[in-house]
């Protein structure tokens, strides 16, 4: 990573990869120049560094350059003659494809969850690159969404414990903290719709509502949401008009009305205390209710610039307190019947000793998910799978933040990760 003072910057260049405040934050794509706004932004705000895993290029030399993506088994090349939205359209809908062939119920569970994580990455360029494209050019394409969407709706339903397992590992290559927040908080709301049954075709249309809940936020000073600085009054009141902002958006390209309406009201809350317009109850819409307890929960298990993330553990517990019923208690349920108490992808303590990991939910009891024994195998050099009970197997804590990641630096040791 490199480091770029603030004041060796000029308006309209560009870097050759994204520019981030710090490893989590990006202040801009690499396919946006620096703009005079931005570095205006930048010194009221006191940041007099940058970073970049790039370098600063014109633009000419920017455009001309052409990409072979490659991660691990899925292998998708670019094609230059499209435009950086239709690229990413076709790399992630060829990933989603490639993905059926390569997944087998008999596979090792890393080499799923290695491809779940591929296809994801996927996904999460096209997010980024329609954020960019409405960014840079005003433009969403509704059917384009509808049908990367509904590849994404199909995905998850055949590979739904790998997918949610795979939104607990850490080290996600996404940048961009609006696109990483949207990418989770859609794979979430989308597990949630399927858990209460809603058809496919709401199913697409909560999943893009999910996708651009946030859309409104790229109008507003990108420092009033990623700084950890305490908010004026006035800035606090930029930042909660961003539904409205984001309705608006939507409403001019003629979207459906239940997408629109998921979008302004997915701050709203069940006791009348959320924003922008203090509805209650049966007065919010379902694809909000829905929006608001997935994007939460994502939230609290992801880093900002103002906290640390907590475990999913922490972060189902918080959610299942509901305090001062701000959620719909059904969307809750069906968040934990997704999830399970300690949700997949988390580490548990048992009874008998042994660190396990959560691979599974187990539908007729959330407190005793199916999990795998960490650094354990059987004498066929198979994982040890065991169903949690309420005896030998019992779950007796979930591990801590810092246990946690000591664990998977163990595990990634042994998987040559390193």
């Amino acid at each position: 990573m490199n480091t770029f003072s603030t004041d060796s910057l000029k308006p309209e260049v560009f870097f050759t990869a994204d520019l981030l405040l710090d490893k989590s934050f990006m202040l801009t794509p690499f396919t946006c120049p620096v703009t005079t706004t931005l570095l205006e932004e930048l010194k009221d705000w006191d940041f007099t560094s940058v970073q970049s895993d790039g370098s600063v290029t014109s633009s000419n030399a920017l455009m001309t350059e052409t990409q072979e993506v490659s991660v691990d088994t899925i292998t998708v090349e670019s094609a230059p003659e499209k435009n950086l939205l239709d690229q990413a359209f076709d790399e992630s809908k060829s990933s989603f494809e490639a993905a059926k062939n390569l997944i087998h119920a008999n596979d090792p569970e890393d080499s799923i969850l290695e491809i779940v994580q591929t296809v994801t990455e996927y996904f999460s360029n096209y997010v980024n690159a329609v954020y960019t494209r409405y960014a840079t050019h005003l433009e969403i394409d509704y059917e384009q969404l509808s049908i990367i969407v509904k590849d994404l709706c199909i995905f998850v339903k055949d590979n739904r414990r790998y997918v949610l397992r795979n939104l607990d590992r850490k080290g996600s290559k996404s940048r961009n903290f609006l696109v990483n927040h949207a990418v989770r908080s859609t794979i979430y709301a989308i597990s949630i719709g399927m858990q209460l049954r809603r058809p496919l075709s709401e199913l697409i249309d909560l999943g893009i509502a999910t996708i651009l809940h946030e859309i409104g936020m790229i109008k507003l000073p990108a420092q009033l949401y990623i700084s950890s600085k305490r908010l004026t009054p006035a800035e606090r009141r930029l930042l909660f008009a961003h539904p409205i902002q984001s309705y608006n958006i939507l409403k001019d390209f003629d979207f459906p009305l239940t997408v629109c309406r998921g979008v302004l009201e997915h701050h709203e809350r069940e006791n009348g205390t959320g924003y922008p317009r203090k509805l209650t109850a049966n007065d919010i819409s379902p694809f909000a209710k829905i929006i608001a307890v997935a994007c939460t929960f994502e939230a609290i298990t992801a880093p900002r610039m103002h906290k640390e993330a907590q475990t999913s553990y922490d972060a189902m517990v918080e959610m299942l307190k509901n305090e001062d019923r701000q959620f719909d208690p059904t969307i809750i349920k069906a968040l934990l019947s997704c999830l399970s108490l300690f949700p997949l992808g988390s580490f548990v303590f048992l009874a008998n000793g042994k660190v396990a990991q959560v691979i599974d939910i187990n539908p007729t009891n959330s407190r005793n998910p199916v999990v795998e024994l960490v650094l354990e195998k059987d004498k066929n050099g198979q994982a040890v799978i065991l169903q949690t009970d309420n005896q030998m197997f019992a779950i007796r804590r979930a591990l801590t933040k810092q246990e946690t990641e000591d664990i998977q630096k163990m595990i990634d040791k042994q998987n040559g990760k390193a």
